[in-house]
């Protein structure tokens, strides 16, 4: 497919990759020849699933000074994000196949990210090193441990959710580790966190349930997304999470609702590995009236 686009407004033809990471599905967009501009209202038209082609995310590809590619990410709603760890994999399989080379670098909002090949239709993901800080993360109180906050959801005397982690792995979380993944509804629970005044930039959501040493089976409520099946930043950061906390080992299985990650701790520079599949869904042309 052709990595020429011209601008929206005056295109009448503009290609595109549907693409996915365990099922959380991408538009992606080839921007590296010719700039292409995006607007959040007309992300969110792309992603609208009744009158557009329908995501979780929009990718753009962009060039890059300092990386193979850059990428630019616009959750359904419409909002520009700095991270997505499903979709770097997928934008990383794309430029490993260009260049045929089993390496890419990725630069994001959310930081310089590297990828290598890890078999068929499967990518490894260096997601970097975690921050923890409530600076970093950030949060609009200090908090001197942030391995786990005052933060509730129910009773005060018997609240459903406490305690959680919080952690910047390119985005913001917020992980409850419980021992029922229903013990909330969570259509209902994760805007609220999402929104709570503690996360001035808004947070992604996760219940957490550690199954043992090395498996973990995660919910998750997207920022911007909603509930999700799949999120590859979320996995990041319950592995980065649960590794502080001592729940899990080094070496961790992480499922979700679309399938499995692995993941790794390199506890020697601190960076979370995430592994995983892509998939190449179909290409196609963008409606014509779609960014009007």
């Amino acid at each position: 497919m052709s990595s020429v686009l011209s601008n929206p407004v005056a295109a009448s033809a503009i290609p595109f990759r549907k693409m996915n990471g365990l099922g959380n599905d991408f538009v992606v967009l080839d921007a590296r020849v010719k700039p292409l501009a995006i607007s959040d209202d007309q992300a969110r038209a792309i992603a609208s699933r009744s009158s557009g082609v329908g995501c979780d995310q929009l990718i753009v590809m962009e060039p890059s000074p300092t990386a193979d590619v850059r990428m630019r990410i616009w959750n359904a709603e419409g909002g520009e994000v700095e991270s997505c760890g499903n979709a770097s994999r997928c934008i990383a399989d794309i430029v490993m196949r260009e260049r045929k080379s089993g390496t890419a670098t990725i630069d994001t909002k959310g930081g310089f990210l590297s990828a290598r090949q890890a078999g068929p239709m499967m990518v490894t993901i260096d997601q970097g090193k975690p921050r923890f800080g409530w600076k970093e993360i950030p949060l609009s109180e200090a908090f001197a441990d942030t391995r786990r906050i005052e933060l509730q959801v129910g009773p005060i005397d018997k609240p459903l959710l406490h305690s959680p982690s919080v952690v910047n792995v390119g985005n913001p979380h917020c992980i409850f580790w419980v021992d029922d993944l229903d013990v909330v509804d969570f259509a209902k629970v994760g805007p609220m966190i999402e929104h709570h005044p503690l996360f001035p930039e808004r947070t992604n959501v996760e219940l957490a349930k550690v199954v043992a040493r090395d498996h973990v089976i995660l919910k998750v409520w997207e920022r911007g997304a909603g509930l999700t099946r799949a999120c590859g930043t979320a996995a990041c950061a319950t592995m980065a999470a649960g590794h502080r906390l001592r729940l899990i080992d080094s070496k961790c299985r992480i499922s979700l609702p679309g399938g499995d990650l692995m993941m790794a701790l390199n506890e020697e520079n601190g960076h979370v590995l995430m592994t995983g599949p892509v998939a190449y869904e179909y290409e196609g042309v963008l409606p014509p009236g779609l960014l009007g």
